[in-house]
């Protein structure tokens, strides 16, 4: 089986502030985040991933786990809910080690607890990252790549193109809420074909339009390697689709349920 996580070989908590916060489209923003701790980030590239921690709404300060081992976890939930702060898990889309920032793209999400920080976050307001690794973890014996998400995972997939060797050959599949969301200037290798598709108020479920494209492709020929995120019901149907219908072997497919429609995260 391919390993699930690739984690930085030393890692501990990084507190930082919000240093911009941009409007990319209707649908997603920017977040840059900066500090003199970011040198202690081993920038990986691809799908790295941080445990972002950012303040509740009425906290007027963050409180970051003192530990740096999965202990974290515990210190966290042990505190009340109003000195806890928000956690959950998000790409790096960029890093700026000469200038000490990074940033972070959000899919705003409705009200949920981070998209509502991301509205709302300011120069000076304090966040902290935790780096948890890379999921993206192609083997040497894939000619070509099936890449597929939901808006969710739309960061994660186009941090992943920006990182690629120039010989990447790949099928992508990007879903988003509307057309104002799709990104006309993305930077990838030739080799790669990207699709986009809208829902534009059709009341399908994110993640149904991407599924439902692939199962109607005609894929490349030759072993493969898929990497899809989102909506929990996206990961898992495509998985399955591959598995049944195109014999793809289980090992080939990382497959991650970003959130699940209908349910909110603990906090």
């Amino acid at each position: 089986m391919l390993p699930k996580v690739r984690t930085p070989e030393s890692r501990r908590m990084i507190t930082l502030e919000v240093r911009g916060n941009t409007k990319l489209t209707p649908g997603f923003s920017t977040i840059t985040l900066g500090g003199p701790e970011l040198e202690h980030l081993t920038p990986m590239g691809f799908d790295q991933t941080v445990r972002l921690f950012f303040p509740r709404e009425g906290q007027d300060s963050l409180r970051m786990p003192k530990l740096s081992s999965e202990a974290w976890m515990a210190e966290i939930l042990l505190l009340p809910k109003s000195r806890r702060p928000w956690v959950r898990n998000y790409t790096i889309r960029r890093v700026r080690p000469e200038r000490g920032e990074v940033d972070i793209e959000f899919a705003l999400h409705g009200d949920s607890p981070a998209s509502a920080w991301a509205r709302r976050a300011r120069p000076g307001d304090p966040a902290g990252i935790f780096d948890m690794g890379l999921t993206y973890l192609p083997p040497a014996h894939a000619t070509w790549q099936l890449l597929a998400g939901d808006e969710s995972a739309v960061p994660a997939i186009l941090a992943i193109l920006e990182h690629a060797p120039a010989s990447l050959a790949a099928e992508v599949f990007l879903e988003v809420s509307e057309t104002a969301d799709i990104r006309p200037d993305i930077i990838a290798p030739e080799g790669v074909r990207v699709r986009w598709l809208a829902r534009n108020g059709a009341g399908t479920l994110p993640g149904r339009q991407a599924l439902e494209a692939i199962k109607a492709s005609s894929l490349p020929p030759g072993r493969f390697y898929t990497w899809v995120a989102g909506e929990a019901g996206l990961a898992t149907g495509l998985r399955r689709h591959l598995v049944h219908d195109r014999a793809v072997p289980k090992p080939d497919i990382a497959f991650f349920g970003y959130w699940r429609h209908g349910r909110s995260s603990p906090g």
